[in-house]
């Protein structure tokens, strides 16, 4: 089918899903070689509009026939077309796919015949086109059949359509433009196989992980009998930390984006989440721990600057072993003054890295920092996207655009006890496809065994709809990433450029 190209760019509402995640979309970098990654396995399924089926099948004493890679459901119900193929450009962040299958509307009573084929979703301009023949005559390529409404999920399910003026008089009737249609719906159909999943790789005591080189070096062993005139351990771990020095361990807790995250496993990225070299992810798809503070802190000045060990990595919309995002952070680093900081990560995308970028702007729920028990809790810290952010993720979010919260909590000594929220993690690999999961884990959008680990290797948005927690949409497309459109409170945009592919 030779290619057709409309361009234009629509935001995914909120409501959940991902619209995602940090943006949702693919983050990508502008390189030839990774604009265009191949999309294939899609089914689309509409059903024009209920009231006309009803009227071919009941008053024009008529029946659908579907053929060519197309069927209807039970009950005079929806059509669906399936091998959907075409491409997800990871520098405009559009999508298109076409699809096989034609539609026969005839009418015993009336004598019509209608017949509909080569169905196309462009979701960067928002519209299903298709090929009409009317009583034999001559077809007509690529009619707009309907607008398609932005996505309000991280799936493209249920989108509602508006019939236009060409369908109604295709259709036979004035009544039907502007009129609703009924919903479409574009995704890969979920494997029914559930593949057996990777048993997680820990070291043998007889190979032990060598810890990083920033890594706090662990006390040495006190011996079994305590010198005369030296202090007991007891008496050692019950000094109090110094009001400022070297912070001698902690955890930093964060989502990055709940929407963004929802997106990548989702069914549009069919995508997986891996943390890995000091990094967990809690399980049902949760939030990542990162591990092994360094830094300083000053409980004067209510200053404070922490390193993390780990590695978070987004991998979506893979086609033969290439993905349309392909997304690591690393060495996060968060500072505060008096309540209000930075949050900085090194970020590689589709393999251009940039170190340091501060990601989000930091503020705490006070301006003091105290200790308890040798050591600094602060829950639910805000983070704000900044504009280095929002570019350092394709503009999947606007400037702004509201993160997951933080947690952290820093030892200040080495006897102080971190605590637990005795939450488990996975093993490393978080994948899943339109809510489903697989996986020891048991929980949505995750695969992988259970591990209070945090072993795994990295490997491995897009664009379109990114999940979206609740509210948000960013603002460039379904078309412009985030999930790319409707998180929580952010909106992301996902935009799909439309290509027609041979089929």
């Amino acid at each position: 089918m030779p290619v057709r190209r409309p361009r234009l760019s629509f935001a995914l509402a909120a409501a959940v899903a991902t619209a995602a995640a940090f943006g949702a979309t693919a983050l990508a970098t502008t390189t030839a070689s990774a604009a265009e990654v191949p999309l294939s396995g899609y089914e689309l399924t509409w059903g024009i509009k209920q009231s006309y089926r009803t009227y071919v099948s009941t008053y024009a004493q008529g029946s659908f026939t579907a053929t060519d890679g197309a069927s209807q459901a039970a009950n005079n119900g929806a059509f669906t077309f399936t091998a959907g193929a075409g491409t997800y450009d990871t520098t405009s962040h559009a999508v298109h796919l076409a699809f096989k299958g034609t539609i026969t509307a005839k009418s015993t009573l009336h004598g019509f015949v209608r017949e509909m084929s080569d169905f196309q979703y462009d979701s960067a301009a928002g519209t299903l086109t298709a090929d009409l023949v009317a009583d034999g005559g001559t077809k007509q390529q690529d009619v707009t059949l309907a607008t398609v409404a932005a996505p309000t999920s991280q799936d493209l399910k249920d989108l509602a359509t508006t019939l236009t003026a060409a369908a109604g008089t295709f259709l036979g009737s004035d009544t039907y433009a502007n009129a609703a249609g009924d919903p479409l719906s574009a995704v890969k159909p979920v494997s029914t196989t559930s593949p057996t999943p990777s048993t997680p790789i820990s070291p043998t005591p007889s190979q032990p992980t060598s810890p990083p080189a920033t890594t706090t070096p662990p006390a040495t062993t006190t011996p079994t009998t305590t010198p005369p005139g030296s202090a007991s351990p007891s008496d050692t771990a019950s000094e109090p930390a110094a009001t400022k020095g070297e912070i001698a361990d902690g955890n930093l807790g964060w989502g990055v984006k709940e929407s963004f995250r929802s997106y990548v496993v989702g069914s549009v990225a069919n995508g997986k989440i891996t943390t890995s070299d000091g990094a967990a992810q809690a399980t049902g798809n949760g939030v990542f721990t990162f591990t092994g503070a360094t830094g300083s802190y000053d409980t004067d000045a209510d200053t404070l600057s922490a390193a993390f060990e780990g590695a978070v990595n987004f991998k979506g919309h893979e086609d033969n072993g290439t993905y349309g995002l392909d997304l690591t952070l690393t060495d996060l680093k968060a500072s505060l003054d008096k309540g209000t900081g930075k949050l900085t990560a090194d970020v590689t995308s589709l393999g251009a890295k940039s170190d340091d970028v501060v990601l989000a702007d930091l503020k705490a729920g006070s301006t003091d920092l105290t200790a308890k028990n040798d050591v600094i809790t602060l829950d639910d810290v805000t983070a704000t996207l900044t504009a280095a952010g929002a570019k350092a993720f394709g503009g999947f979010y606007q400037t702004g655009a509201e993160l997951d919260p933080l947690d952290l909590t820093l030892a200040l000594t080495a006897d102080a006890t971190l605590p637990s929220d005795g939450s488990s993690s996975t093993s490393g690999t978080g994948t899943g496809s339109s809510g489903s999961s697989t996986g020891s884990t048991g929980n949505s959008g995750t695969t992988g065994s259970t591990s209070g680990g945090v072993t795994g290797s990295t490997t491995g948005s897009v664009n379109g709809s990114l999940a979206s927690t609740g509210s948000e949409i960013p603002a460039a497309a379904l078309g412009t990433a985030s999930a790319v459109a409707v998180a929580a409170g952010a909106g992301v945009v996902f935009a799909m450029r439309r290509r027609r592919t041979e089929a």
